[in-house]
């Protein structure tokens, strides 16, 4: 089932108020502040009708599941990937383009459980400061959105499989990293050994975003049925974007990320998008929710002229 933007201009807009796979609080709130910062104004000057609005009902933490084993708050990241999956599911079913809103990153499992569960061959582009290829038993602090890629890929214990039944797995040929300044050792020798594509800041300023982006679409667009865009805030450098859990300087410009995604709408390979990570709790005058608005309308290919 092959989803572009030439034939696909409904969207279903899907707001996940989650933030128990972070260690900060603040990103459960980040969906409704990209909301209030003018989302639904500004899509409206997209070629994009929206069609569905729909908010997941989140599991609240439950007191043991907070310290108890190495990963924190498991059970709960579990039950919200069921359930993003689910609604992601039904509006691809239903023929419209999914935007999730998160939340923090550990959201992108159930989006990309849902979507692998209509397109089984699909690339990943990942725009986030860290991998997220940590593991249950690599993770430092046993926080799950430091393990979204790890889960995608198979590499961790918690499978895809293991929220939509499905068996697609995201191939680690077609995925790409974008924007990455904090690796962990263990994650640095999976990017080795696993041969992942990962474009680190030292990249970008070296070969310049306009090659990073083409060579990103080619790795993921490879044999595949479309390409789902997982776009983490703490990607922006933290003078663009202060509203983050992990602010590191150093990150993508203003007009870089605008440019990248400019660059991926007009491939008209994207299938699905999620934007993460934005923190409410730590934005100013919600400076980084009205950024991820603007990057959003970019993605779904609004133009300066």
């Amino acid at each position: 089932m092959m989803m572009t933007h030439q034939t696909n201009k409904q969207l279903s807009l899907i707001q996940v108020p989650f933030g128990l796979g972070a260690g900060r609080p603040g990103t459960e709130e980040g969906p409704e502040s990209i909301v209030q910062a003018g989302l639904l104004r500004q899509i409206r000057k997209t070629s994009y009708e929206l069609v569905g609005e729909y908010k997941v009902r989140c599991p609240l933490p439950s007191s043991s599941s907070s310290s108890d084993g190495k990963v924190k708050h498991l059970p709960e990241v579990i039950d919200m990937s069921k359930l993003v999956a689910k609604q992601v599911s039904q509006a691809i079913g239903s023929g419209t383009f999914p935007l999730v809103l998160g939340g923090d990153h550990s959201v992108t499992i159930g989006v990309l459980a849902g979507v692998t569960s209509h397109l089984a061959n699909l690339g990943v582009i990942y725009f986030d400061a860290h991998v997220g290829l940590n593991t249950e038993e690599t993770s430092r602090t046993g926080h799950v959105n430091g393990m979204s890629l790890a889960v995608a890929l198979g590499i961790a214990g918690l499978k895809l499989s293991d929220i939509s039944g499905s068996e697609a797995l995201i191939k680690k040929e077609n995925v790409v990293v974008i924007g990455v300044r904090d690796v962990e050792p263990n994650e640095r020798e999976l990017i080795v050994s696993e041969g992942i594509s990962c474009f680190t800041m030292h990249d970008i300023d070296r070969m310049g975003i306009e090659k990073v982006i083409e060579r990103a679409l080619a790795i993921a667009g490879e044999g595949t049925d479309g390409i789902h865009i997982s776009f983490a805030a703490d990607s922006l450098d933290p003078l663009e974007a202060p509203g983050v859990g992990l602010p590191l300087p150093g990150g993508l410009t203003y007009r870089e990320a605008h440019f990248a995604c400019e660059l991926l709408a007009e491939s008209h390979r994207i299938v699905s998008i999620d934007v993460v990570e934005v923190n409410s709790a730590l934005d100013e005058s919600r400076r980084t929710a009205r950024l991820a608005v603007g990057l959003i309308t970019s993605l779904l290919g609004k133009k300066i002229i």
